[in-house]
């Protein structure tokens, strides 16, 4: 029996060291071939790895215009293993800081939570974008610090003080920057707003490196075989936009004093001409380590300046929604181009009345674009849903009704490449089944026919509606990047997007804003140059309404077509057809006419006052 005992405690230890020498050896192989943490650590105290950062791509207007470049600007480094002996107080009063703020950033850079990085043998950012006349001072003295080194970096620069919400801004990374993406590490930048966020990849190039070699006490001694290994930085791709500077520059002069946003398409292409919201701000005060102040003081504006209204806006479209209702009611059969309503200063059926202003009566469909007549377009819609011959419930036409709204480019976002982009609301029949519980009709929602009521668009919208008009039935989808350097553009911005309305019914709609201009609610946008064809919006509001104008030019050949919102404006001609006109002339003339300057010198004057509520 002891035998026994004996026999099995020596197979019991025989098998317990066995396994420990299996669990050391998986051990030591996942050391050495599998985990390259100890060849990090060996290589760190071997090598420096210097990395070579490419510069940003430039940005251009149509034009060839510069609109942003690079200049320099330095990084202040710090090697923890060779900081030894710095005069500290020295060290403080040179670069500007308080010796309380170097402690707590020497521990910020030794904390792997904040820092996960961290190799005391490797160069860890200290201070970031000190700019040339600083760092003059400072390379003076550097030879003073030991373990602290310059990094050649870059920062944007704009060349004029306009475009900010288009054109963006660069600033540092973020740790949720880092986890997503591997090329980036704490202290680089990268594209916070605008084209320079939506085009990063494309911008920000590939970085370059030099392997510096070590000495047992950590000195660098040379490039590592000669520099064999090193990589060059490639340069960002430069980017050419579709703005037209000037016309942007007006524009955004045009704003002044006031709430709103123009956009301005190119309709073969679609390309932004222009694309200006109000208030806005200076570009340049989004740069270098004061960055984060100028946001946060941006961000706390009741009036928002860093809100693009463009694309962000989301506004009721006024009079300037009747011209996708006329084209879909040309389509589905609620009218014809020679069927006449009453409009007895509005519609008025089975107790309901929508006022309208005073004009002939009764009134077809050319003249009532050009007069914009609200009972016209009331009939329009209150015929389509209520042909249940052809639909067979107002729900099944509401569908029919939206759906050919979205093929337009309404309710959803068109994609433009910027970020930030709202889609509006055009309701659907789940909608007002759920609103009224069941119970509606084509009086319930008879709102929706003026682009009142429900449904909201952004002024992005309603100038890409001026677009297709302009096209006779398609449009590209709204885009502000014409060119990338070595590139192409994605083909959702150079493929046709039709809207399935018969070409034949957008020759009465550009009748229509053509009379509107000739003798209609537009003729201030009547220029000797061009034909122009516009369609006024005054967009019904809880306080003062919005002042809203969609037009193109010229008619027949069209080669701008833009979209103006000014909140609280009052009737579209106040404010919208000027601006309008102003835009139309300044891009297809290059300049503005003595007459148009003085107009443009009084439109840049009035200001509309907001009151102290937030907008």
């Amino acid at each position: 029996m002891e035998a026994y005992n004996f026999s099995n405690r020596k197979f019991v230890i025989g098998g317990v060291a066995i396994g420990i020498i299996i669990i050391y050896l998986i051990r030591l192989f996942t050391l050495q071939l599998l985990s390259d943490d100890y060849k990090k650590n060996a290589d760190s105290n071997a090598f420096r790895k210097d990395i070579i950062y490419p510069s940003r791509g430039l940005i251009f207007d149509r034009n060839g215009q510069l609109m942003v470049y690079n200049e320099p600007s330095y990084n202040i480094m710090i090697t923890m293993n060779e900081q030894q002996g710095v005069d500290t107080l020295d060290f403080c009063k040179t670069v500007g800081i308080t010796k309380e703020y170097y402690i707590q950033r020497c521990e910020e850079i030794k904390d792997p939570r904040k820092n996960p990085g961290y190799s005391r043998y490797t160069p860890q950012v200290f201070m970031t974008q000190i700019p040339p006349e600083e760092y003059s001072l400072f390379q003076e003295k550097l030879f003073r610090f030991n373990g602290f080194s310059i990094e050649k970096r870059s920062i944007r620069h704009y060349a004029a003080a306009v475009g900010a919400h288009i054109l963006g801004d660069v600033g540092e990374v973020n740790q949720a920057n880092i986890d997503s993406d591997s090329y980036y590490q704490p202290g680089d930048y990268i594209g916070k707003l605008g084209v320079e966020r939506s085009y990063e990849k494309v911008l920000r190039g590939e970085k370059g490196l030099r392997i510096m070699l070590r000495d047992v006490h950590g000195r660098t001694k040379g490039h590592y075989m000669n520099g064999e290994y090193d990589k060059l930085p490639v340069p960002g791709q430069n980017i050419t936009l579709g703005l037209d500077l000037k016309t942007q520059e007006l524009a955004e002069r045009l704003l002044q004093g006031k709430i709103g946003a123009i956009v301005a398409i190119e309709p073969s292409t679609g390309q932004i001409l222009c694309m200006a919201s109000s208030p806005t701000y200076d570009p340049g005060i989004m740069v270098g380590r004061d960055r984060s102040k100028a946001h946060e003081s941006l961000s706390k504006n009741p009036r928002k300046p860093l809100l693009n209204r463009a694309i962000m806006g989301t506004y009721p479209p006024g009079s300037t929604f009747k011209i996708s209702q006329a084209l879909l009611g040309l389509q589905e059969g609620s009218i014809n181009p020679q069927v006449t309503f009453p409009c007895h200063h509005g519609f008025s059926y089975k107790g309901l009345h929508v006022g309208c202003h005073g004009h002939a009566s009764p009134i077809n469909l050319v003249p009532a674009i050009g007069t914009s007549c609200n009972s016209y377009f009331c009939w329009n819609l209150f015929r389509l849903l209520s042909n249940k011959r052809k639909y067979g419930s107002v729900q099944n036409a509401m569908t029919v009704w939206k759906d050919h709204l979205v093929k337009m480019g309404f309710g959803y976002k068109l994609g433009i490449d910027l970020p930030g982009e709202k889609r509006g609301m055009i309701p659907n029949a789940q909608y007002y089944d759920k609103a009224y519980k069941g119970s509606w009709n084509g009086l319930t929602v008879i709102s929706i026919s003026i682009g009142q009521g429900e449904v909201t668009s952004t002024p992005l919208q309603i100038a890409n509606l001026a677009a297709q008009v302009a096209n006779r039935g398609f449009f590209y989808t709204p885009h502000v990047v014409r060119s990338v350097q070595g590139g192409q553009l994605d083909t959702l911005y150079t493929r046709k997007r039709y809207t399935g309305i018969n070409r034949r019914w957008y020759d009465y709609a550009v009748a229509g804003m053509r009379k509107a201009v000739i003798d209609g609610t537009c003729r201030s946008a009547n220029l000797p140059w061009f034909e122009v064809c516009g369609k006024t919006g005054t967009a019904q509001n809880r306080g003062h309404d919005h002042s809203v104008f969609m037009g193109f030019a010229p008619m027949n050949n069209p080669q701008i077509a833009v979209s103006v919102y000014i909140e609280n404006g009052g009737f579209g001609n106040v404010y919208g057809v000027p601006i309008g006109a102003l835009i139309i002339e300044q891009y297809l003339r290059g300049q503005l006419s003595p007459a148009s300057v003085q107009k443009a010198a009084v439109m840049q004057n009035r200001h509309i006052k907001y009151g102290d509520f937030e907008r």
